[in-house]
């Protein structure tokens, strides 16, 4: 007999109390093991861990959990080697792997089940899942920090226009504007490390949602799985997500981070300014234009990160309605979840790699100079040492720009008499002032932009890195 869809049934999961097979249709539409397979070997190291535990607790006997374990290993190879074929008949990764269990080793397999539910279950999977993650994005910010934080160095002397509102507003070191990148990736790996202690929560043996009958001890799967704290509340612990949200934030601040450096990198490469180089290996052509070297990585990483930003949303909206404890629609967290995790680790690398193959182009100091009147607050602060208060001597610099703008030169084109029609305050001293080395080098403030300052924080960096997670 047919269903509706014109597809023979399959026999129904969990059908004890079932008339009808569940329509082809909606199998399919359940079906979570097109994505969730990815999570065989957490699944695996958490059964390996319960049914030790099982064993312990005289559950099950040594002797079953002797097969299971042999016959879970033995799973655990298929799906390494890509053997093991998977059903979406079976619906998840856990009815896979135990359908495939009990085949090889017979009814004993079904023991493995007890005192737990897919419910806490792929918490545990999930959880699991995410300290791999964690530790692999950690080490890729660790990989791009220390690569900003060579290139600063190496690029100690080269002075650049920085910028407010996009338009030139003071002299700053390369190295510094590129450290400012490094501080904003490493409260990125602080929020993860922090993100690291909930999702480290193990919730094994919360059940269905109440706990389980069976006298476990979830101490032990806890020890076996190195997880250092359990849940406390079983219902909260089988319908808790805000560890993957969690997850989803820190990803989506990285991803923003990366879009604004992508954003200055797509402008930097530009002939307009002219401030770098890409390399041949990380743009490509136009299919039409001949002379183009588009900077098609940046441009790509800064894309992606609206879709981190969509799983963010996609998995604060599928919580906002939940009433406790499980509903389906739970289902719905991994794809977001397992998308934002891949993305962010592909980005961060091509990024690492995109920023060492950079050829950052000396701007000439006339050119600098010659541009933006970026030492034009030095020549205020000149005022104010001079007994000048900063208001009026604000505007007195602001007529000099505006005497400059008219006769069409620079402050440092500026004769002494041409300065002193303007304010009397005003010596030869003043040029030395506003030399644009100087005025890098007189904001000799801790993190400011003086070449003494930012190698203080080079070696503080280098220091940082260099410290081994714990």
């Amino acid at each position: 007999m047919k269903n509706k869809t014109g597809a023979s049934p399959a026999k129904k999961l969990w059908g004890g109390r079932f008339k009808q097979s569940t329509d082809a249709l909606m199998e399919t539409f359940s079906a979570s093991i097109s994505f969730d397979k990815r999570l065989y070997d957490c699944d695996i190291e958490g059964s390996i861990a319960h049914c030790k535990m099982l064993a312990h607790c005289k559950i099950i006997t040594s002797a079953e959990s002797k097969k299971i374990i042999k016959g879970l290993q033995r799973i655990l190879r298929e799906c390494n080697e890509g053997r093991f074929e998977f059903s979406v008949s079976l619906e998840d990764i856990h009815m896979n792997i135990e359908s495939r269990l009990r085949k090889i080793i017979g009814p004993v397999a079904g023991k493995l089940h007890t005192a737990r539910s897919r419910n806490d279950q792929v918490c545990l999977d999930i959880r699991l899942y995410l300290r791999k993650e964690v530790d692999d994005i950690v080490g890729e910010l660790d990989s791009l920090c220390k690569a900003l934080v060579a290139i600063a160095q190496k690029n100690i002397d080269h002075v650049i226009p920085g910028y407010t509102h996009m338009q030139r507003a003071q002299p700053v070191l390369l190295s510094h504007h590129l450290l400012a990148y490094v501080e904003m990736m490493l409260r990125d790996k602080e929020r993860f490390l922090d993100a690291y202690k909930r999702i480290n929560v193990m919730p094994l043996g919360s059940a269905a949602l109440a706990g389980t009958n069976f006298p476990i001890d979830r101490k032990i799967t806890a020890k076996l799985l190195r997880f250092p704290e359990i849940s406390h509340n079983s219902m909260d612990a089988v319908a808790d997500r805000d560890f993957a949200a969690e997850f989803c934030s820190a990803a989506a601040l990285v991803m923003m981070h990366l879009s604004r450096f992508c954003e200055e990198i797509v402008i930097w490469n530009s002939s307009e300014f002219g401030f770098l180089e890409l390399s041949d290996a990380f743009t490509t052509g136009s299919s039409i234009m001949p002379q183009k070297k588009n900077p098609d990585a940046a441009e790509l990483i800064r894309g992606k990160s609206g879709r981190v930003f969509g799983n963010l949303v996609s998995l604060l909206t599928l919580m906002k309605g939940l009433p406790l404890t499980y509903n389906k629609d739970l289902q719905e967290d991994k794809e977001p979840l397992f998308d934002t995790a891949e993305t962010v680790k592909v980005c961060l690398r091509i990024f690492t790699e995109m920023m060492k193959s950079t050829k950052f182009i000396p701007i000439a100091q006339k050119e600098l100079e010659a541009s933006g009147f970026l030492t034009a607050t030095d020549l205020a602060d000149y005022l104010v040492l001079k007994g000048v208060p900063f208001r009026d001597a604000h505007e007195i610099t602001g007529k000099t720009v505006a005497f400059c703008l008219e006769k069409d030169k620079t402050l440092r084109d500026l004769s002494l008499p041409e300065l002193r029609k303007i304010s009397k305050r005003f010596n030869k001293d003043v040029f030395e002032h506003i030399a644009l080395n100087n005025s890098v080098d007189r904001k000799n403030v801790y993190g400011g932009t003086a070449k003494k300052q930012v190698r203080v924080q080079i070696t503080r960096l280098n220091k940082n890195l260099k410290q081994k997670i714990k």
